[in-house]
Protein backbone atom coordinates (compact mmCIF):
# COMPACT_ATOMS: atom_id res chain seq x y z
CA UNK A 1 0.00 0.00 0.00
CA UNK A 2 1.37 3.25 -0.82
CA UNK A 3 0.23 6.37 1.43
CA UNK A 4 0.43 9.91 0.34
CA UNK A 5 0.72 12.52 3.54
CA UNK A 6 -0.52 15.86 1.57
CA UNK A 7 0.29 18.81 3.29
CA UNK A 8 -0.80 21.91 1.32
CA UNK A 9 1.47 25.22 2.12
CA UNK A 10 0.26 27.16 -0.95
CA UNK A 11 -1.43 30.57 -0.44
CA UNK A 12 -2.06 30.73 -4.38
CA UNK A 13 -5.37 29.57 -5.94
CA UNK A 14 -4.26 26.70 -8.08
CA UNK A 15 -5.98 23.07 -9.82
CA UNK A 16 -4.50 21.30 -6.85
CA UNK A 17 -5.39 17.93 -7.20
CA UNK A 18 -6.85 15.95 -5.08
CA UNK A 19 -5.29 13.26 -2.42
CA UNK A 20 -6.64 10.98 -4.18
CA UNK A 21 -5.61 11.65 -7.62
CA UNK A 22 -1.46 12.67 -5.80
CA UNK A 23 -1.97 9.01 -4.59
CA UNK A 24 -2.82 7.17 -7.69
CA UNK A 25 -0.18 9.51 -9.70
CA UNK A 26 2.28 8.34 -6.88
CA UNK A 27 1.33 4.92 -6.52
CA UNK A 28 1.47 4.52 -10.20
CA UNK A 29 5.29 5.79 -10.62
CA UNK A 30 6.38 3.65 -7.13
CA UNK A 31 8.40 0.55 -8.05
CA UNK A 32 7.95 -0.84 -3.82
CA UNK A 33 4.72 -2.78 -2.50
CA UNK A 34 4.15 -0.75 0.60
CA UNK A 35 6.07 2.77 0.76
CA UNK A 36 5.23 6.18 2.61
CA UNK A 37 5.80 9.86 0.81
CA UNK A 38 4.30 13.52 2.04
CA UNK A 39 3.69 15.73 -0.83
CA UNK A 40 3.76 19.24 0.38
CA UNK A 41 2.57 21.86 -1.97
CA UNK A 42 4.12 25.24 -1.63
CA UNK A 43 4.48 28.91 -2.78
CA UNK A 44 7.63 30.34 -4.69
CA UNK A 45 9.41 31.46 -1.66
CA UNK A 46 9.78 28.01 0.34
CA UNK A 47 10.74 26.26 -2.97
CA UNK A 48 13.21 29.11 -3.61
CA UNK A 49 14.85 28.88 -0.25
CA UNK A 50 15.11 25.04 -0.28
CA UNK A 51 16.48 25.32 -4.01
CA UNK A 52 19.01 27.12 -2.74
CA UNK A 53 19.48 25.11 0.59
CA UNK A 54 19.87 22.22 -0.47
CA UNK A 55 20.49 22.53 -4.66
CA UNK A 56 22.65 25.56 -4.50
CA UNK A 57 20.28 27.05 -7.34
CA UNK A 58 18.73 30.49 -7.18
CA UNK A 59 15.00 30.44 -7.41
CA UNK A 60 11.97 28.53 -7.70
CA UNK A 61 11.51 25.06 -9.30
CA UNK A 62 8.64 23.00 -10.73
CA UNK A 63 9.31 19.78 -7.70
CA UNK A 64 11.92 18.85 -5.41
CA UNK A 65 12.79 15.38 -3.86
CA UNK A 66 14.10 14.32 -0.48
CA UNK A 67 14.53 10.80 -0.54
CA UNK A 68 14.72 9.20 3.09
CA UNK A 69 17.79 7.45 3.84
CA UNK A 70 17.44 5.08 6.52
CA UNK A 71 20.46 4.03 9.24
CA UNK A 72 22.26 1.25 8.34
CA UNK A 73 20.31 -2.17 9.81
CA UNK A 74 17.33 0.11 9.46
CA UNK A 75 14.42 -0.72 7.07
CA UNK A 76 11.54 1.40 6.59
CA UNK A 77 9.06 2.14 3.98
CA UNK A 78 9.25 5.85 3.42
CA UNK A 79 10.66 6.50 0.48
CA UNK A 80 11.00 10.48 1.29
CA UNK A 81 9.37 14.12 0.47
CA UNK A 82 7.98 15.76 -2.62
CA UNK A 83 7.83 19.70 -2.55
CA UNK A 84 6.00 20.62 -5.82
CA UNK A 85 5.87 24.79 -6.34
CA UNK A 86 2.21 25.30 -7.07
CA UNK A 87 2.54 28.66 -9.16
CA UNK A 88 5.24 27.44 -11.07
CA UNK A 89 3.79 24.22 -12.06
CA UNK A 90 0.70 25.99 -13.39
CA UNK A 91 2.49 28.74 -15.08
CA UNK A 92 4.63 26.07 -16.81
CA UNK A 93 1.56 24.52 -17.87
CA UNK A 94 0.28 27.47 -19.46
CA UNK A 95 3.34 28.52 -21.26
CA UNK A 96 3.74 24.98 -22.33
CA UNK A 97 -0.05 24.48 -23.43
CA UNK A 98 -0.59 21.54 -21.47
CA UNK A 99 -3.47 20.58 -19.32
CA UNK A 100 -2.69 21.42 -15.74
CA UNK A 101 -3.63 18.45 -14.16
CA UNK A 102 -1.73 16.34 -16.58
CA UNK A 103 1.33 18.77 -15.51
CA UNK A 104 0.43 18.03 -11.96
CA UNK A 105 0.52 14.12 -12.63
CA UNK A 106 4.44 14.52 -14.44
CA UNK A 107 5.44 16.34 -11.57
CA UNK A 108 4.70 14.02 -9.18
CA UNK A 109 5.46 11.08 -11.42
CA UNK A 110 8.93 12.68 -11.76
CA UNK A 111 9.07 13.41 -8.08
CA UNK A 112 8.70 10.01 -7.25
CA UNK A 113 10.69 8.47 -9.45
CA UNK A 114 13.44 10.78 -7.93
CA UNK A 115 12.82 9.32 -4.75
CA UNK A 116 13.57 6.32 -5.87
CA UNK A 117 17.15 6.84 -7.04
CA UNK A 118 16.03 7.96 -10.69
CA UNK A 119 17.99 10.60 -12.38
CA UNK A 120 18.73 13.03 -15.48
CA UNK A 121 22.17 14.01 -14.49
CA UNK A 122 23.86 12.30 -17.83
CA UNK A 123 22.02 11.58 -21.01
CA UNK A 124 21.65 8.31 -20.41
CA UNK A 125 19.95 8.69 -17.20
CA UNK A 126 17.84 10.67 -18.70
CA UNK A 127 17.11 8.71 -22.10
CA UNK A 128 16.11 5.53 -18.61
CA UNK A 129 14.29 8.51 -16.65
CA UNK A 130 11.82 10.04 -18.94
CA UNK A 131 11.57 6.05 -20.86
CA UNK A 132 9.54 5.19 -17.47
CA UNK A 133 7.70 8.72 -17.25
CA UNK A 134 6.28 8.36 -20.57
CA UNK A 135 5.46 5.13 -19.62
CA UNK A 136 3.74 5.69 -16.34
CA UNK A 137 2.01 8.67 -18.04
CA UNK A 138 0.57 7.09 -20.54
CA UNK A 139 -0.49 3.98 -18.08
CA UNK A 140 -2.49 6.61 -16.70
CA UNK A 141 -4.22 8.07 -19.61
CA UNK A 142 -1.45 11.20 -20.15
CA UNK A 143 -0.02 12.46 -23.55
CA UNK A 144 3.97 12.05 -23.51
CA UNK A 145 5.05 14.87 -21.11
CA UNK A 146 8.18 15.72 -23.29
CA UNK A 147 6.00 16.38 -26.76
CA UNK A 148 5.47 19.75 -27.60
CA UNK A 149 1.18 20.30 -26.90
CA UNK A 150 -0.58 21.09 -29.98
Amino acid sequence: MIHVELQNASTTPSSLPSEQLLTLWATAATRRENAEMVIRVVDKGESAELNSQYRGKTGATNVLSFPFIAPPGVETDILGDLLICAPIVENEAQEQGKNPLAHWAHMVVHGVLHLQGYDHIDENEAVIMESEEIAIMNGLGFPNPYEEAD
